[in-house]
C-alpha cells in the first residue's frame, strides 16, 4: 500500500483541455521504428486464423510490412531501450534490448485486447476494438497468443534469461490483480486513495517497472542497478497513470479519443475521484450519491460530476501526486553512479512527457 501522502506544494499544472498537445519526444519515434519491425515479424508467424485480429489491433494495413511507425506510442518499449542504452551502445546488445521491448509491448497489447472486452469499450486507437469487430472469443484467443509468444522474444545473456522471464511473468500477475481491483472499484460510493494507487501500481506501474528493469538487465547492468531501474519505472508508472486519470476526466475528446468525463461515465474509481470522495466536502457527498447510482450517464451528468470532482479538490490532489512520484523517479536516476549524463538524458525527456502529457 502507498499510504504516505505528499506535502509537496502544487507547483505543477496539468494541461487544460484547450492546451496544445506536448511534442512527442524523438526517442519515442526512434524506438518505435526499431521495435515495430520486430513485432511485425513475430506476428506474421502466428496462426493464420488469429493473425488478422492482431494485425487489426496494431493498425497495420495487412500482412505486409507495416509503416515505420505504428499507431501506438510504444511507451514501454521506449523505456526498455532507453534503459538499456544507459549502459551500452553495442549494436548487438541493443538489438536484444529492443527485442525485450517488443516482448513488453506484446504483454501490454494482450492486456489492452482483454481490457476492452471486459470494459465493453468498442473502440481502441480510433478503430473498432478486436472484440467488437471479431467477437469475444477471438479477442480472448488473440490476447492469449500475444501473452504466450512474448517470452520467446527474450534473448539475453544466459544469466539474465531466467530473471527476464520471471520479470515478465510477475508483471502479468500484477496486471491481472490490478484489472480485477479496477473492476471491483467501479460504481462504489467510497474509494480510498490507497485503493486507487494500488490499482495504478498493479495495472500500470508494474509493467513500466518491468520494462525499465528488463532494459538494464539485458544491457548487462548489475542486479542491484537493474532493480534501481525497476523502482524508477514503478514511480514513473504511478505518475503516468495518474496523469491518465486526469485525462480520463478533463481531457479534450479531440485529443484523447474519449467522450467528455469518460471515466466518470463508467464510474471508475480513479485517483482524482478517490481524492475528491475523501475530501469531506458537500461536493464529495454529492459525488458519492452519483457513484452509487446505476444506469447510463448523459452529457450533462458527466459535466456536473466533473465539476464536483474539481471543486472537491480531486484534480489538485492528483497533480500533487504526479509531482511526488515524478520526483521519486528522478531521485532513482540521480542515485546511479558512473552513468554519463548524456545517456540518462533521454530517459528524463520521456519522463517529462509521460507525466505531463495532454493526450
Amino acid at each position: 500500500m502507498l499510504s504516505d501522502r505528499a506535502t509537496t506544494p502544487d507547483t505543477r499544472t496539468v494541461p487544460s483541455p484547450d492546451a496544445a498537445p506536448g511534442a512527442v519526444p524523438p526517442e519515442i519515434d526512434r524506438v518505435n521504428r526499431m521495435v515495430t519491425p520486430l513485432l511485425h515479424r513475430a506476428v506474421t508467424g502466428f496462426d493464420d486464423r488469429l493473425q488478422p485480429m492482431i494485425v487489426h489491433h496494431f493498425g497495420w494495413p495487412g500482412a505486409d510490412p507495416p509503416p515505420a511507425v505504428s499507431s501506438g506510442k510504444m511507451v514501454r518499449a521506449t523505456l526498455t531501450v532507453l534503459a538499456g542504452e544507459c549502459f551500452t551502445a553495442d549494436a548487438g546488445t541493443i538489438s536484444r534490448v529492443a527485442a525485450a521491448g517488443a516482448a513488453v509491448e506484446m504483454i501490454h497489447n494482450f492486456s489492452l485486447i482483454h481490457d476492452d472486452l471486459m470494459d465493453g469499450d468498442a473502440e481502441r486507437r480510433g478503430r473498432p476494438a478486436v472484440w467488437h469487430k471479431y467477437g469475444a472469443a477471438a479477442a480472448i484467443l488473440a490476447g492469449d497468443l500475444l501473452l504466450a509468444r512474448a517470452p520467446l522474444l527474450l534473448d539475453g545473456p544466459p544469466d539474465a534469461g531466467s530473471r527476464a522471464t520471471r520479470l515478465l511473468a510477475d508483471a502479468v500477475a500484477r496486471l491481472a490483480a490490478g484489472q480485477m481491483a479496477d473492476i471491483s472499484l467501479e460504481g462504489r460510493a467510497q474509494v480510498s486513495t490507497d485503493e486507487a494507487l494500488e490499482v495504478a501500481e498493479n495495472k500500470t506501474a508494474a509493467l513500466l517497472a518491468c520494462a525499465c528493469e528488463l532494459g538494464a538487465l539485458m544491457a548487462g547492468a548489475t542486479r542491484e542497478t537493474a532493480h534501481r531501474f525497476h523502482r524508477f519505472g514503478r514511480h514513473l508508472g504511478l505518475a503516468f497513470q495518474i496523469a491518465d486519470d486526469i485525462l480520463g476526466i478533463w481531457g479534450d475528446p479531440r485529443r484523447t479519443g474519449k467522450p467528455v468525463g469518460s471515466d466518470l461515465r463508467s464510474r471508475k474509481g480513479s485517483f482524482p475521484v478517490a481524492a475528491a470522495l475523501a475530501s469531506g466536502t458537500p461536493e464529495a457527498a454529492e459525488l458519492a450519491r452519483f457513484y452509487a447510482g446505476r444506469g447510463p450517464v448523459g452529457d450533462d451528468e458527466a459535466r456536473h460530476a466533473t465539476d464536483l470532482v474539481t471543486r472537491a479538490g480531486g484534480r489538485v490532489s492528483a497533480v500533487r501526486e504526479i509531482v511526488r512520484f515524478e520526483s521519486l523517479a528522478r531521485a532513482e536516476l540521480r542515485g546511479l553512479q558512473g552513468l554519463p549524463g548524456e545517456r540518462v538524458a533521454p530517459l528524463l525527456s520521456v519522463t517529462d512527457y509521460l507525466s505531463g502529457r495532454s493526450h
